[in-house]
């Protein structure tokens, strides 16, 4: 479960100022974590930030928040920051800067919204140097759920969900005992094509997969949405993060995105976590649990919103999720390769190189296709997935799985 050592004494929440690496900052969920920073700078102090490819932005970020150091994944963007910084900020590069900030002393909670299975070995550095964890990647648990939860056990550290549905689950469990939890319903928005025939499936542009009615996110995760694999893989987070079996999993469309996510306890009970769509609200949550502030989001004003609505999602149009139960329930491997596949398939589709509808053909391939093994250790875990990357694309490159 998610709380391994006694709570944060109340004196801690208020007075002392949590120092802050963010671990993707010019992403969506980074953006937003600055903004939950600023806006409460008596409680959080940004310590360092990374990026990767918008050094532009970057460089903005740290003028602003002045942190005491700044990770660029590649050496020759570094050098370029380096030298536009001029000497104001330490800039650090590669894996080997992300490990030695999220390990440094002047860090109390880590940030990890980088985006995909890139996310595993920071988030493994900073859980092994003792620092709580807000995550924001799923694909982190995803394919290293054993490995991650063992640590967090052995560290006595925290890893608090920054996926909206996730902190929503985590507010509705405070104060009760598991063997009172019936069911876990995650709700989702259904994505942009909910009622669209899926025989017009392989007509799905880039544009129209990227338009997502509800949430502003980065473009993987919004064609994740469309596919409804972001949800898939948020089963399994689930699974990991509150110790229950997939069976006390459950998913529900829910358009509207007010109700983040519901707990059905034993009883017939049902408690729902509600607030308008804003990620500003589990990023500070994760940040000051298990407490809580003023912060940025906009009351939600239920006359405003009319009506809530909600419908089983259908199996047939979005494979993704039955795919995700008989993968968590496989294990080895297989989640490694979902995951792998799906995030070579996007990339492609993103690309313009497959259809739509060949994001889920080829992930289900790979499933069929894969090497099943214990991946239990972070070596073990990084092999399965080079060797999940390297069979789609082969696959994509022998016309196992055409590209029109």
């Amino acid at each position: 479960m998610l709380e391994k050592r006694a709570p944060i004494p109340y004196l801690d929440v208020v007075k002392k100022r949590k120092n802050i690496a963010i671990l993707g900052s010019t992403g969506s969920i980074g953006r937003s974590s600055l903004e939950v920073i600023a806006a409460c700078p008596d409680r959080f102090r940004l310590t360092y930030l990374t990026g990767h490819r918008n050094i532009e932005l970057l460089q903005e970020q740290v003028r602003r928040f002045k942190p005491r150091a700044v990770v660029v994944r590649e050496e020759s963007n570094a050098a370029l920051v380096r030298e536009r910084l001029n000497g104001e900020t330490e800039v650090l590069s590669g894996e080997k800067g992300l490990q030695e900030v999220v390990s440094r002393d002047d860090v109390d909670i880590v940030i990890s919204s980088l985006v995909g299975f890139a996310g595993l070995k920071p988030t493994i550095w900073a859980l092994e140097a003792g620092k709580d964890v807000a995550l924001a990647n799923k694909e982190t648990l995803v394919t290293g759920g054993e490995v991650i939860m063992r640590k967090v056990r052995k560290n006595r550290v925290r890893l608090l969900p920054v996926d909206s549905e996730h902190c929503a689950i985590l507010q509705c469990l405070q104060g009760e005992k598991p063997e009172n939890v019936e069911r876990l319903i995650l709700t989702a928005s259904g994505g942009p094509f909910l009622h669209l025939d899926k025989k017009k499936f392989s007509t799905i542009t880039r544009a129209q997969a990227l338009a997502h009615p509800t949430w502003e996110m980065g473009p993987k995760i919004t064609v994740d949405s469309a596919t409804m694999m972001n949800k898939a893989l948020e089963v399994i987070e689930a699974v990991w993060l509150f110790d229950v079996p997939p069976e006390q999993v459950e998913v529900l469309i829910h358009p509207e995105s007010i109700v983040h996510s519901m707990v059905e306890f034993v009883d017939g009970s049902v408690i729902a976590q509600l607030g308008r769509p804003d990620m500003t609200v589990p990023i500070q949550y994760a940040l000051t649990y298990p407490r809580r502030c003023a912060g940025l989001a906009a009351p939600l004003r239920l006359e405003e919103v009319g009506r809530l609505t909600f419908e089983k999602p259908n199996p047939r149009t979005f494979r993704s999720l039955a795919l995700a139960y008989d993968v968590v329930r496989a294990g080895g491997s297989a989640p490694v390769t979902f995951n792998a596949a799906n995030e070579v398939a996007v990339e492609e589709f993103l690309a313009g190189r497959i259809r739509f509808t060949r994001i889920m053909e080829l992930v289900e391939e790979c499933l069929n296709r894969r090497q099943d093994g214990a991946s239990l250790s972070l070596e073990e875990l990084m092999a399965a997935d080079e060797r999940a990357r390297r069979q789609a694309r082969e696959l994509l490159a022998n016309g196992c799985v055409s590209r029109t």
